[in-house]
């Protein structure tokens, strides 16, 4: 909002609530939101704009990193969404074939992917049957393991070892974000190399993402919330999809792993952590 100039304290006031990992908060915080008629709401995950959508139908909501606004009822289209909501799709759907292509290219003989996911996400119904049909086309399979709590990480890599994963693929989702730190370190004490959806989880330690930059979400937020700032309606802005989508690995990562990261991967990457 500053490189829009707009100075916080000065045209606007920020009112934060955070769920702090636990979705089941959400709609009690959306709703404290609307108690305060703020004049936006801000949703940073699918789950946080279900909640803000369950609350209102008034207060303009603008949201990013979700796969598909149309199928998750949140927009009538992308390019007329209608309603009091708009923002940014991060098309994570449409990654994940590329996603595997290029874990695939670094472990040439991967056969099986563990996805890390919360099951109290309806999104993940989108999640998981987009990476086994990823998975199958690649001679790959995958099984679902869930953490909807931070206590049953572990748990959960124990059931993935058990089951005999070669690699985790993680879901986009809010509360396993807040643990990308303790996901990464999990991952790389099972052994197993880590495809993500953010580069924050590979500068927590992850292996390699591929997906959104989310610098240039931040900024395409700000410029929606300044637009309706200005009067515009939320209906009336279609919901953009990312033009900038980053390869990130790193090599700590995958040196610890024993893995060898081919040359071609590393001229293709965006940015490589050592």
């Amino acid at each position: 909002m500053g490189d829009l100039g707009y100075i916080r304290g000065t045209h606007f006031i920020l009112v934060e609530r955070f769920a702090d990992g636990r979705a089941d908060r959400l709609p009690e915080l959306a709703t404290e939101l609307v108690k305060l008629n703020v004049d936006l709401i801000y949703a940073s995950s699918p789950q946080a704009v279900a909640a803000a959508q369950g609350a209102t139908t008034r207060i303009p909501i603008v949201f990013e990193s979700v796969t598909d606004p149309v199928e998750a009822g949140f927009a009538d289209s992308l390019a007329h969404p209608g309603h009091n909501i708009t923002g940014l799709s991060n098309v994570s759907s449409d990654l994940n074939s590329k996603r595997l292509q290029f874990l695939k290219e670094m472990m040439p003989k991967l056969t099986r992917v563990a996805l890390l996911v919360n099951s109290t996400n309806r999104f993940t119904a989108i999640f998981v049957p987009s990476m086994r049909a990823a998975a199958e086309s690649i001679g790959m399979r995958t099984l679902n393991f869930s953490a909807a709590k931070p206590q049953e990480l572990e748990s959960a890599f124990q059931s993935m070892i058990q089951w005999g994963a070669e690699a985790v693929a993680m879901s986009s989702d809010a509360s396993l974000w807040s643990e990308r730190e303790r996901i990464a370190q999990l991952a790389l004490k099972c052994r197993l190399p880590s495809l993500c959806p953010f580069s924050g989880y590979v500068e927590a330690g992850a292996l390699m993402s591929y997906g959104v930059d989310r610098w240039f979400e931040y900024r395409k937020v700000a410029a929606y919330i300044r637009d309706i700032f200005r009067g515009a309606k939320p209906g009336d802005l279609p919901i953009e999809q990312p033009t900038q989508i980053d390869l990130v690995i790193n090599r700590k990562t995958a040196k610890a792993l024993e893995l060898t990261i081919p040359r071609l991967l590393l001229i293709q990457a965006d940015k490589v952590i050592d």
